[in-house]
């Protein structure tokens, strides 16, 4: 009997799309992503921000993902990046007005997650 090994990332969304009846799903598949939400949430609350300002409000996260996530959602058209060609170059990323509103939503669910996490017991 053979067997086959899944190598995906378990965070990576799933390969067949659902049914087309649902609005959302392309973007909550941009969204879909280790970091990406940390990373909407931080550029909402600091604004456009350089890397290194990035990098501090996130310390958990390595310069590698960081970049991914960053490119990811550029990509995406939910954030932006400006480059002024100095020496050294001056990076700078935002969110887009798509990745503002995501923004909004996500801090609509502040209030839920404080009580999520008061019941449950689980850190905020």
């Amino acid at each position: 009997m053979e067997t086959t090994t899944d190598l995906r990332d378990p965070l990576d969304p799933p390969e067949t799309p659902p049914a087309p009846s649902c609005p959302s799903d392309a973007l909550l598949r941009a969204l879909w992503g280790q970091w990406k939400l940390h990373v909407i949430y931080t550029l909402g609350a600091h604004g456009p921000s350089r890397f290194g300002v990035l990098r501090r409000a996130i310390p958990t996260i390595s310069p590698k993902v960081l970049t991914q996530r960053l490119r990811e959602l550029e990509s995406d058209g939910l954030a932006w990046r400006e480059q002024v060609n100095t020496i050294p170059p001056q990076v700078t990323y935002g969110l887009t007005p798509i990745g503002e509103s995501v923004h909004r939503v996500l801090k609509e669910f502040d209030p839920i997650a404080a009580a999520w996490a008061k019941e449950t017991g689980r850190p905020r």
